[in-house]
C-alpha cells in the first residue's frame, strides 16, 4: 500500500503514521463497525469522487443497521472525503470512510463505546491487475456460503470473514478471485464484488436480497440502459454461471473486471466479452469524467 500524507479522525488530520486507535477499542475484538470503498478519479478538471453521495447514503444506511449513530451529518462527511484527498495532493485515489468504536467497554454491550470516524485516502491501482483488467481472470466457486440475511447486505466489519476466507483459499488454489454461492445454491458475489452474466445478450445479476447492494452495480443498470441493452435480477444457478457467454465482476476496487476461467471452465472465449468491454468502455469514460450524460456521478475536488 502507498502512504498519503494524512488521515482524517474525528475532524483533525493526523499524520499518517501517526493515526492510532487503542488496541482494546471494540471493533477490532467483536467487528462491530462498517465502511466504504469509493474511488476518485483523475478528469480533465480535476480529481472526481465516483457517487459519493451514493457511498455516504450506503455507509449510514450500513451504520443503522449496526445501530451506531455517526457523529457527523452525510454532508460533513462528504466534505471530510473531499478535504482528504485535497490535503494529500491525490489526482486519483482509493478511499476508505470507516465508523467504528472507540475505547470505552469491554464485551457485546456497543452503549458505552464512543463512536469514532476516520477517512483514508491513498493511491491505489487496479485491484485484480491490470492484465485481468484487460484479459479476464481465473476464478473458483468457494466452499463458503452467503448468508441471506439484513445484516450481511450491509458493510458491517465482521461481515466480511467468510470474504477473506473465501479469498485466500482461491489465492492459495492459484486463482485469484472467489465466487460465493448463497444458501440455496444459487449465485451470490465475489469475496468483495457483485457479479453479471451474459447470456444471448442479455445481463443477469443475482437478486439484491442474496447481495451487497453495490454502488457499481446499480451503476452498471443504468449503463446498459444507455447503450440499450437488457439488464435484470435473477436468480443464477452454477449451471448457469459455468455456461454463460460471459462473466464480470464489479465493485469499487474490481471496478468492471471480466471473468476468463471458473474452476478451469472456460467461459464464452476464455477472454473479455464484448458486451463486457462495451460496459467496461463506457464505465471509464464516464469516470474520466467524458461522458456529460452521467456527469451528475462524480463531484470535483
Amino acid at each position: 500500500m502507498d502512504k498519503a500524507e494524512k488521515i482524517w479522525m474525528d475532524g483533525k488530520f493526523n499524520d499518517w503514521d501517526n493515526a492510532k486507535i487503542h488496541i482494546l477499542n471494540q471493533t477490532t475484538h467483536y467487528g462491530a463497525g462498517v465502511f466504504e470503498g469509493i474511488r476518485c478519479y483523475s478528469t480533465k478538471n480535476g480529481p472526481a469522487v465516483f457517487r459519493l453521495k451514493e457511498h455516504i447514503d450506503r455507509l449510514f444506511n450500513s451504520a443503522e443497521t449496526m445501530l451506531l449513530e455517526i457523529p457527523c451529518s452525510k454532508d460533513e462527511i462528504i466534505k471530510a472525503v473531499k478535504e482528504t484527498v485535497r490535503v494529500n495532493k491525490l489526482e486519483s485515489a482509493y478511499i476508505r470512510p470507516l465508523v467504528y468504536l472507540g475505547y470505552g467497554e469491554m464485551g457485546l454491550n456497543i452503549k458505552k463505546s464512543p463512536v469514532r470516524v476516520s477517512i483514508a485516502a491513498f493511491p491505489w491501482g487496479k485491484y485484480l491487475g491490470e492484465e485481468g483488467m484487460l484479459k479476464g481472470i481465473k476464478v473458483k466457486i468457494s466452499k463458503y456460503k452467503r448468508a441471506i440475511d439484513p445484516i450481511t447486505n450491509a458493510k458491517i466489519c465482521g461481515n466480511y470473514v467468510k470474504s477473506i476466507l473465501a479469498k485466500m483459499d482461491a489465492l492459495n488454489t492459484d486463482y485469484e478471485e472467489a465466487i460465493l454461492l448463497d444458501e440455496h445454491d444459487n449465485v451470490a458475489e465475489g469475496s468483495g464484488e457483485n457479479i453479471f452474466i451474459v447470456e444471448k445478450g442479455i445481463l443477469r445479476t443475482p437478486r439484491l436480497s442474496a447481495v451487497l447492494p453495490g454502488i457499481t452495480r446499480a451503476s452498471v443498470f443504468e449503463i446498459a440502459s444507455s447503450l440499450h441493452l437488457e439488464c435484470k435480477e435473477d436468480d443464477i444457478s452454477k449451471e448457469e454461471l459455468l455456461k454463460a457467454d460471459e462473466v464480470f465482476l464489479t465493485g469499487t476496487a474490481a471496478e468492471i473486471t471480466p471473468v476468463s476461467y471458473i474452476d478451469d471452465n472456460v467461459i464464452g472465449e476464455g477472454q473479455t466479452g464484448p458486451i463486457t468491454k462495451q460496459i467496461q468502455d463506457k464505465f471509464f469514460k464516464i469516470v474520466a469524467g467524458e461522458d456529460k450524460k452521467f456527469e451528475n456521478w462524480l463531484d470535483y475536488i
